[in-house]
């Protein structure tokens, strides 16, 4: 079970607004979180904390297909996103490194800037704490929760090495 604080955000936020291209050169997730949506708020690293939720309307993480800005947003303590839909390549790359989004059309239509919201990600159930209201997201696939509870595919596919070896 999730449960955080929502920091709300609006239709295309791209890979740029999530970890300005200067930061590139850096592969330590600490020091990305520390740049995570600088651009666009320049305080959101200070406001964030850990188990917070990211939610946007459309098209979530497009532009460039660089993996560094999943990985800034999972280190800045975010535990998951909600949109209204996602950029595919992030999608990807988020379930890559075991970042959960989840797609809730009614959830980011009744969902305000600071609301508090609790997630079971199992059952794809997003209630919001401050309003009294639940919504339905799709759950992960059996296999794509693995990979997620595993803390991305790295670590899934050392996991199901070491229990082939056992």
């Amino acid at each position: 079970m999730l449960k955080g604080k929502v920091y709300k955000h609006g239709a295309n936020v791209d890979t740029d607004a999530i970890i300005p291209a200067r930061y590139l050169n850096v592969s330590d997730p600490d020091e990305l979180a520390k740049h995570c949506m600088e651009d666009t708020d320049a305080d959101f690293v200070k406001k964030v904390k850990p188990g917070d939720i990211i939610m946007a309307t459309t098209n979530f993480g497009c532009g460039s297909s660089r993996e560094h800005a999943p990985l800034a947003i999972k280190a800045a303590g975010i535990s998951c996103i909600i949109a209204k839909s996602f950029a595919r390549i992030f999608f990807r790359n988020a379930i890559n490194i075991g970042l959960p989004l989840l797609e809730s059309n009614e959830a980011v239509a009744n969902t305000k800037d600071g609301d508090t919201l609790e997630v079971d990600l199992s059952k794809g159930l997003i209630k919001n704490l401050t309003k009294g209201a639940e919504f339905k997201a799709k759950p992960y696939p059996g296999f794509m929760a693995e990979i997620i509870a595993d803390g991305g595919l790295i670590e899934h596919t050392k996991k199901r090495i070491s229990r082939r070896r056992a």
